[in-house]
């Protein structure tokens, strides 16, 4: 027998980890607090998602009166649910998209193989089948399902499978570089090009807003050589870049948007696609003509989760959480300004209220957070030796300088 416990845990190299972890038990506005009594301020809003922050009585009522009326029913053919039904009409109304229509279903890795199959599905209704290639960037991340393994920009993810990529028709350009763009549409052919994906602001890849002019560039090329544009707003939508969604923010023009975490600050498992009509105009306006879009899963629509996207998004609305992400990142952005100046950090980077700490190679930076962790302030390590800080929208100026202040401790620390 082995003492190794049963639950394998995600993203882990589990011998490093074992009798380290931290269990959570509770959960309070932007603290945490663990098994052993530990409360910690949680500097990255779990995996960028927990907006309103944790344990809202409202949206454990909202869960309780949903499940006593029903717990959910799915939305196959004929059938729907009335909370489905709701928060579609609901997330229309603040669609970056003009006339879009809503597919859910149970979170952000869902969400990026449907927006890759729908794209690939809209080319051959097209009567171009030919067109199959997904592009993206590199150091991206769009999730861990086939599609979002075979297009993930950070090759520790794509590996160890047995082929360069699970989904054949893959390829990757450099993050910010149009010319680079421009060469792989050029050497794979437009003709084959079926879709280009891309975050507003790189998350996981070490925060990277986007640079002036890059999506001007983008939005030519996807015009210019007819390919689809899809926006992976998993991490950035519903807030985090102080507008409702960064595809408004840096005006992007988005034939899909991706989306997940945000729409219910994780109280629920939601995700899914906003879509264009050149998208799904075939489906619905053919009559008897019109082909299915066979897509679809058990929790498609949850209703109990979609209530819960309801009253998250209600009190993202009653208590100005958008406009408060806004402040936030002016505050984060003057304190990271000053934190830069640190012999121990090369740059730092704020896109909405996400910020990215890149230290040199003269320390690391999952051992800084270690550190930080001790001070009592959960940051995390991303690709690039960066450290994350993207807290929840109810977070305090006091308390996001404190964690700031939390890092600049450890690196003087190591500076000595």
């Amino acid at each position: 027998m082995t003492n190794s416990p049963a639950l394998w845990s995600a993203q882990a190299h589990m011998p490093s980890v074992q009798g380290r972890q931290l269990v959570m038990t509770e959960g309070s506005g932007s603290y945490l607090t663990t098994a052993d009594g530990q409360r910690l301020f949680d500097g990255t809003a779990g995996l960028w998602h927990t907006n309103i922050g944790h344990g809202r009585e409202e949206m454990a009522q909202a869960a309780f009166e949903q499940m006593k009326k029903l717990e959910t029913y799915h939305v196959f053919g004929r059938y729907l649910n009335d909370k489905a039904v709701e928060l579609a009409e609901a997330l229309v109304e603040i669609s970056p998209i003009a006339d879009a229509k809503v597919i859910l279903n149970s979170g952000g890795s869902d969400s990026i193989d449907l927006a890759c199959k729908l794209a690939r599905r809209h080319w051959v209704l097209a009567g171009q089948p030919e067109k199959t290639v997904i592009l993206s960037r590199e150091h991206a991340y769009h999730g861990l399902h086939a599609y979002g393994t075979s297009i993930a920009g950070l090759d520790f993810n794509r590996e160890g499978f047995g082929t360069e990529s699970l989904v054949p028709d893959t390829a990757r350009v450099e993050k910010h570089d149009l010319a680079a763009l421009e060469a792989e549409i050029d050497r794979i052919g437009p003709g084959r090009i079926a879709a280009f994906v891309a975050e507003p602001v790189m998350g996981t890849g070490g925060v990277h807003p986007p640079q002036e002019g890059y999506f001007e560039g983008v939005r030519r090329l996807c015009a210019e050589h007819d390919i689809l544009f899809i926006v992976d707003e998993v991490i950035t939508g519903f807030g985090r870049t102080g507008q409702m969604f960064a595809t408004t923010r840096y005006e992007l023009p988005a034939d899909i948007v991706v989306f997940a975490k945000g729409v219910t600050s994780g109280y629920g498992q939601l995700g899914g696609i906003y879509a264009a009509p050149r998208l799904w105009q075939p489906f619905f306006e053919r009559g008897q003509d019109s082909p299915i879009f066979r897509h679809g899963t058990t929790y498609s629509g949850h209703a109990t989760t979609a209530a819960l996207a309801l009253k998250n998004l209600e009190i993202m609305r009653d208590e100005h959480l958008v406009e408060r992400a806004a402040e936030l990142e002016t505050v984060l952005a003057g304190l990271l300004a000053d934190l830069g100046t640190h012999e121990l950090v090369a740059e730092t980077r704020v896109g909405g209220f996400l910020g990215g700490i890149e230290l040199t190679d003269a320390v690391n930076a999952e051992a800084v957070t270690d550190a930080v962790l001790d001070l009592g302030f959960i940051t995390r390590p991303l690709r690039g030796n960066t450290v994350q800080v993207s807290p929840p929208f109810i977070t305090t100026d006091q308390e996001l300088g404190d964690l700031v202040a939390a890092v600049r401790t450890v690196l003087d620390r190591h500076s000595n």
